[in-house]
């Protein structure tokens, strides 16, 4: 239905029936308008975007790509530009200027007025990543000697270009952060009730400084719809949205399967990465993964001599390896992403460890038990070289599971990402282990 609209809106266009588009576009919601301009090429892009309501342009200016962003600044008046930069909420507005270049960065902070060059210069100076760097400064801020009905008349006069009016914020005369009250509270309460009676004191708040990943654990743990930000003095200088931390929460999810596929994180998508970019992107995990195979193959080597006694030895190998790394994947990808939720801390690395070794052998004895009755049946009258690939595999998938678990909170403990210990690293550090007891167990077990 809506690709239909889409087509609608296309054939105006190219009709040139500008005064029934403009009315049309009305209708639509800002980011499906802005999902209609990506598709448009550059003539198009900027007609459009022009006739969009003034209320509306800075709103779909804020979905858009930082391509088409990058176009429209280049194509449109200062005077145009400068009513965008003041509509925009600030904290889209340091989004946007983070990946522009800086030639189009100066233009656009020349035509943005004192107060708001001033607000973004501020914003850009916070660490990258930080709760600084993704708060807003568009919030309700309340005084606690205010009563309810002052509340209700402040949020009408300011909360129209406030990026939340639910959540309201109460300083004292330095700003800093003394209690929070909901609208919901207001409404509950006489007109005459003060705020200070009211608000709620034992408020959870992040600090400008702090990573963005700490900021959107906090948003989970406490289910939270926006987060004061404050200064080290205490003092409120932002808030934190929630639409805000789930860009964050993919930012971060994303950069994780990244790195556990040995790749070097993106800040670009896929489709709008180059190609030598992306082999950039890839070429050192897999020179770093190649090369520490190659221990695999200094194992095989030193045991040439009990290959060539018993040749069938050499056939368990794919299958003992790929079972190891498989066993020790499960556990870090379980671990890893327990760190990331919050389930899984630091002190927990015994009992997690525990625990994987429980499973670890139930699954260990169950995989044995399936191998040695297909073996016994495959080869009969080698029960020793049966028993030998049984219990070795046991101890590999015991290794690997405890590897598994392992790595990634050791990780954590020396400040490493602890993605970076997932499938690739965990499969090459288990071959490696997984081949040396395997020959050592035929040796002393076959007498070779």
């Amino acid at each position: 239905m809506q690709d239909i609209k889409m087509d609608g809106l296309m054939e105006l266009l190219e009709s040139r029936q500008h005064r029934k588009l403009m009315e049309e576009l009305a209708a639509f919601n800002e980011m499906d308008i802005a999902a209609f301009i990506e598709t448009l090429d550059s003539e198009k892009t900027v007609l459009l975007f022009r006739m969009l309501p003034k209320e509306m342009a800075s709103d779909v200016f804020a979905c858009l790509e930082v391509e088409k962003k990058q176009h429209i600044i280049n194509s449109i008046t200062d005077h145009e530009l400068g009513n965008i930069v003041e509509d925009l909420y600030v904290d889209d507005a340091v989004d946007m200027l983070e990946e522009l270049p800086a030639i189009v960065v100066k233009r656009v902070l020349q035509n943005a007025g004192s107060d708001t060059r001033k607000l973004i210069n501020q914003f850009l100076n916070y660490p990258e990543y930080s709760a600084g760097s993704i708060m807003t400064a568009e919030y309700v801020g309340l005084k606690k000697d205010m009563t309810v009905d002052q509340a209700f008349s402040y949020i009408r006069k300011h909360g129209v270009d406030k990026e939340t009016i639910y959540t309201c914020y109460v300083m004292d005369s330095k700003r800093r952060l003394d209690g929070v009250v909901t609208v919901r509270d207001l409404l509950m309460n006489p007109y005459e009730k003060t705020i200070g009676d009211i608000m709620d004191k034992n408020v959870i708040k992040a600090v400008t400084t702090e990573d963005q990943e700490e900021v959107a654990d906090r948003f989970q743990k406490y289910d939270l719809l926006s987060l004061p930000v404050v200064d080290h003095e205490d003092r409120l200088v932002g808030i934190v949205t929630v639409d805000d931390v789930v860009d964050v929460m993919e930012q971060e999810a994303t950069e994780d399967f990244e790195k556990m596929a040995a790749t070097h994180p993106s800040e670009k998508p896929y489709l709008k990465t180059s190609v030598f970019q992306l082999a950039k992107n890839r070429i050192v995990w897999l020179l770093v993964l190649m090369l520490s195979s190659m221990i695999t193959g200094g194992i095989l080597a030193n045991y040439e001599a009990a290959f060539a006694v018993i040749p069938l030895l050499v056939t368990f190998i794919p299958m003992l390896t790929d079972t190891g790394g498989n066993a020790g994947s499960q556990s870090s990808t379980m671990i890893i992403r327990g760190m990331a939720v919050g389930e899984i801390k630091t002190n927990d690395v015994f009992r997690v460890v525990f625990k994987e070794l429980k499973v670890a052998l139930i699954v260990g004895v169950i995989l044995g038990l399936v191998n040695y009755i297909r073996l016994i049946l495959l080869y009969p009258g080698q029960e020793m070289l049966c028993l030998t690939v049984v219990i070795s595999l046991l101890i590999t998938v015991v290794l690997a599971k405890t590897i598994g678990a392992l790595l990634p909170i050791v990780a954590k403990v020396i400040h490493m990402d602890p993605a970076i210990m997932a499938a690739p690293l965990i499969t090459t550090i288990v071959d490696a282990v997984s081949l040396i007891l395997y020959f050592q167990l035929a040796c002393r077990l076959l007498g070779l």
